[in-house]
């Protein structure tokens, strides 16, 4: 049980990650904001997959979303098992 409560934690703090990734992407910080360098390499090893089978749509990369979705699914999953 106590292992399910770190992954969770650990999904939800990715979660936060992506979130924060995603809002400089809109705002575009400084190349060398070190919230942006971090941001960007733990987000990019699973956004990258996604964006290979999931292309951009109309300009808008979505998959921050699609990966973002399936890490709410996974911790619904693991509390319906704590």
């Amino acid at each position: 049980m106590f292992l399910v409560s770190i992954i969770t934690f650990l999904l939800y703090a990715f979660i936060i990650v992506m979130l924060i990734r995603v809002a400089f992407s809109w705002v575009s910080p400084y190349p060398t904001n070190s919230v942006s360098r971090l941001a960007y390499r733990v987000t990019e090893p699973v956004l990258s997959p996604v964006r290979r089978w999931l292309p951009p749509f109309s300009g808008i990369d979505l998959s921050p979303m699609v990966v973002t979705l399936a890490a709410y699914f996974l911790i619904a999953a693991l509390r319906s098992i704590h």
